[in-house]
């Protein structure tokens, strides 16, 4: 089962930085904008490390990772990073509102080393493929600093909060270093170097499956590393630096957790006509259309619509579309045989909306393949449904096809069964902030 360890993490010293202006999001969320703006927030923000800039001039002695290296250096030597004095871990509370919305949720974690262990040890569980690009840009960035900057995100169960409870103990007790980010998300953290706290944290987890939520990229290339250390050493060491990775660690019996759907946008397809689509899926789906006259009519109608969408029947298939200035609702025929029409796809994939819409609608019905797709050459990714409504109406794509979230039961479940969910399938909300804490192997 799961081993955590507490740890002397490196952090920001508040007396010489604001938290707010050296903190980042995940490096594969860092837009070209973000990146200029994270560099002029402050010359010790984390961004020279997370993502530094390339330079024409750079060599195999100048380059994004020697300098990450180097920045790293600088600020421990500066006291602008400085190591607790004890093992510890650290309390992590994201408070944020639901987007869309002006609900507010609180979601409550901590932050440990977690030993790290090969999926065939089935102690740690995926959900998602991996592509080799950004592991190797990880990678290396590892090799030269030797620190891990971000958290993985990873979720076990516990029907009983016992941790959950030791957690908000803790932050009931003092006051919190705190950063509130670009998305309104306030991000709060709390040392806890309390030894029967942390063992009892560390007994209670002992016991469980881990699943990532978020940072498969980053978790496989902490086990590339480890294993070159291991071959480098001529021992497993177990003890190792290298064999543990930061993790950030919530229940997925708590409150808070929130997966966000990602819509896909259909462009470059020749000779589409949308009657035709439909006349293809008439057999699997029953189509419900939205009809509207005029702007004001356009947004009650829309608001109806995305109701409908996120309302379906109790284990009702329900698939939005957007095209041709109309929403329509696709609803799969109860009497669909979801095992004939895909028999190479696994019973519990078939329960997923963006397994249906891959297999019966991009692929079969409009000759997606999924070389395609994963070339991105037809499909556009999207969080925000409203843009990707503009993005057809500004012609930019011919269809949006519009899905609800994947359930946090679902991919708990299915990655403990060992079945791996078609790339972007989940969007945990918020992201986990870099540079709130930092595990350094030296």
């Amino acid at each position: 089962m799961a081993e955590i360890f507490p740890f002397e993490a490196y952090r920001y010293n508040l007396e010489r930085v604001r938290l707010d202006d050296v903190v980042t999001q995940p490096y594969d969320k860092i837009t070209p904008r973000m990146q200029e703006r994270y560099t002029a927030a402050s010359p010790y923000n984390l961004i020279a490390v997370e993502k530094g800039q390339p330079s024409p001039n750079d060599s195999a002695s100048d380059n994004v990772y020697t300098r990450a290296e180097k920045a790293l250096e600088d600020w421990i030597r500066q006291g602008v990073l400085a190591r607790d004095a004890r093992a510890g871990i650290y309390v992590y509370f994201q408070d944020y509102a639901v987007p869309g919305t002006t609900e507010r949720r609180t979601r409550k974690g901590f932050i440990a080393l977690g030993r790290l262990e090969d999926y065939a040890a089935q102690v740690v569980f995926r959900h998602e493929q991996t592509l080799s690009g950004p592991k190797a840009d990880r990678l290396e960035l590892l090799r030269h600093t030797r620190t891990h900057t971000g958290q993985l995100f990873m979720l076990y169960s516990d029907p009983r909060r016992r941790i959950d409870a030791l957690i908000e103990e803790v932050a009931a007790r003092s006051l919190p270093a705190e950063a509130r980010d670009e998305f309104d998300v306030v991000h709060r953290l709390w040392p806890v170097f309390d030894a029967p706290i942390i063992e009892e944290i560390v007994r209670a987890m002992s016991a469980q499956k881990l699943v990532i939520a978020d940072g498969h990229h980053r978790y496989e290339t902490a086990l590339a590393y480890r294993d070159e250390r291991r071959k480098k050493s001529g021992s497993l060491g177990r003890d190792a630096p290298y064999e543990k990775s930061m993790m950030t660690f919530f229940n997925t019996q708590g409150a808070g957790l929130l997966i966000l759907p990602t819509h896909r946008l259909v462009r470059n397809l020749k000779s589409f006509d949308v009657a035709s689509f439909r006349q293809r899926v008439d057999s699997i789906f029953e189509a419900e259309d939205y009809a509207f006259g005029g702007e004001a009519a356009r947004g009650v109608v829309y608001e109806r619509f995305r109701r409908d969408l996120l309302a379906g029947e109790q284990n009702e298939r329900v698939l939005g579309m957007y095209a041709g200035g109309e929403f329509t609702l696709l609803r799969l025929r109860r009497d669909a045989d979801l095992a004939k029409l895909m028999p190479e796809v696994a019973p519990a994939q078939r329960q997923l909306d963006v397994v249906l819409l891959h297999r019966i609608l991009l692929e079969n019905s409009l000759g997606i393949t999924p070389a395609a797709v994963t070339a991105e050459q037809n499909i556009v990714y999207e969080r925000e449904m409203d843009a990707a409504l503009n993005a057809v109406d500004q012609e930019r794509a011919q269809i949006a096809f519009l899905l609800n979230p994947v359930g946090v039961t679902q991919v708990v479940d299915m990655a403990l069964a060992g079945e791996v969910l078609p790339q972007k399938s989940t969007d945990f909300y918020p992201k986990l902030l870099s540079g709130l804490t930092l595990y350094r192997f030296d």
